[in-house]
């Protein structure tokens, strides 16, 4: 037997035996379920739950702001930005008074700017996310040079559809956009690169993307796991990203004009909303690290994720189901009000005693994205013959401050906020519910994109609160000595 025989001989039988311990590795692992939360887990996360409880009185003690909020709710400034500002109250003789709120893009009015996209019936997200990241109004030509380059970019890697969206599909679109965004680092030969130019040219990429990686996430799962028929709809480069989004998802492409002007508006509102909102801080946070465009924004889709933020939209649409199975008349004042009563004594509803779609961490008297969106949401109802909807809504909508101010000392009033109608809106679009979020991710990115390079621009410190320990010290104890 030549040298040479020898070792593939050997090689073989090596690989074979490789082979063999990978077969019976995977066929041992198929048979346990990894998504089982053991016995032995459950003692393990008392222990856990139980070393993390930290006394409440301690933040007061040592006057810390949880959740990076004091007593009264004002957030603790941590930066400062050109970009958006929310405004709520006044001061007035040194005390801080409710008003009215408003939402500020680039020193703007939101309700001027979308006053004046109504004015000219036009789309106008393409209009914000260029004021957003150049602050400036586009002139015509801008703007049309501007929604040009968008178009562009309006195109996925080869085969990215089948070998990553169709890939293990997830019921949760927020983790299949996450898991697309950081995938799309392996086709990008200038990832790392985090100049201004390389990043806006990144960002501009994925807000023009996001419409179709949401949609198409959306497709695979209903195909694969819902067994619905798979339509996969090449975006038409002459529409606003507002009507791809409809086109792209419905199987006949079709929608009417007032449909996607108001998922236009629902996408300006979202676009931004100032620098402390938890995914756009974790936007300067991650950034603030120096990682790529692809990990910020990964970790940003992960915040917004969370159902006390840009998931609080469903939670509004499942009341109002419940709501409407268990109010008899829609139009009794008195049987609305006795549900909302049940649902903030933990009676009805999930019992946690929420209303939702009710209350803000800034406004108080008045959310303008609640007041500008109103409108459109009335319009759009009344084109679904859904007026009777619409009326339920606006009775909760007075009725619910009321009776939260009746059962809850707070400091301040509370108000409907955008997640009370958007939910509606989106159902009212047959938006499957799988997409509320990843839409509000849609619109978001784009103020995500103008927070990052305007991190990256002022070449700020690495972003890094302090906590206090509140464990005390204590002295080793050898292994024999344990309990």
């Amino acid at each position: 037997m030549t040298e040479q025989f020898s070792c593939i001989i050997v090689k073989y039988y090596v690989n074979l035996k490789i082979f063999e311990r990978f077969y019976l590795m995977t066929e041992f692992t198929n048979e346990f379920d990894y998504s089982a939360v053991t016995p032995d887990i459950k003692l393990l996360a008392e222990k856990a739950y139980e070393s993390t409880i930290i006394d409440s009185e301690l933040y007061k003690k040592w006057d810390v702001k949880r959740g990076l909020r004091d007593l009264k709710g004002k957030g603790v400034l941590a930066g400062l930005t050109h970009i958006s500002d929310v405004h709520a109250v006044d001061i007035i003789n040194g005390e801080s008074v409710p008003v009215d709120g408003d939402l500020y893009y680039r020193g703007y009015n939101v309700k001027e700017l979308v006053k004046g996209i109504s004015s000219r019936n036009d789309f106008g997200f393409e209009e914000i996310t260029y004021l957003l990241l150049f602050d400036k109004l586009p002139n015509r030509k801008e703007l049309s040079d501007f929604k040009d380059i968008l178009a562009r970019y309006r195109r996925l890697p080869k085969n990215f559809v089948r070998d990553v969206v169709m890939k293990a599909p997830s019921s949760n679109m927020m983790n299949t956009l996450a898991r697309s965004v950081l995938t799309l680092y392996s086709y990008d030969s200038a990832a790392e690169d985090i100049s201004i130019p390389n990043v806006l040219r990144q960002s501009l990429q994925l807000i023009s993307l996001f419409p179709m990686l949401s949609v198409y996430s959306y497709q695979a799962y209903a195909h694969y796991q819902k067994n619905e028929s798979l339509y996969i709809h090449m975006p038409n480069n002459d529409l606003s990203l507002a009507e791809n989004l409809l086109y792209i998802l419905r199987p006949d492409s079709s929608y009417t004009e007032l449909e996607a002007k108001v998922l236009d508006i629902a996408m300006v509102l979202h676009a931004d909303h100032g620098g402390g909102n938890n995914s756009t801080f974790t936007t300067h946070v991650v950034t603030s690290t120096g990682t790529d465009t692809y990990s910020s924004v990964a970790a940003s889709l992960g915040s917004l994720k969370g159902p006390r933020h840009g998931g609080a939209n469903v939670k509004v649409v499942e009341m109002f189901e419940d709501m409407k199975e268990v109010i008899k008349d829609w139009k009794d004042e008195e049987e609305v009000r006795k549900y909302l009563t049940d649902i903030l004594d933990k009676k009805a509803f999930d019992k946690n005693g929420l209303i939702y779609g009710v209350g803000h961490a800034v406004y108080s008297l008045s959310d303008p994205r609640e007041v500008l969106f109103k409108s459109f949401v009335e319009r759009l109802a009344h084109e679904k013959g859904l007026d009777d909807e619409f009326y339920l809504y606006d009775t909760v909508q007075r009725l619910a401050p009321e009776e939260i101010a009746k059962r809850r000392p707070i400091y301040k009033g509370v108000c409907a906020n955008v997640d009370f109608y958007s939910g509606f809106v989106y159902k009212m679009l047959d938006l499957p519910r799988e997409l509320y979020t990843p839409i509000f991710a849609c619109a978001r990115i784009s103020g995500w994109s103008a927070h990052r390079i305007e991190e990256l621009s002022n070449n700020g410190k690495i972003i890094r609160p302090a906590f206090k320990s509140a464990q005390p010290i204590r002295d080793y104890i050898s292994m024999d000595d344990r309990d």
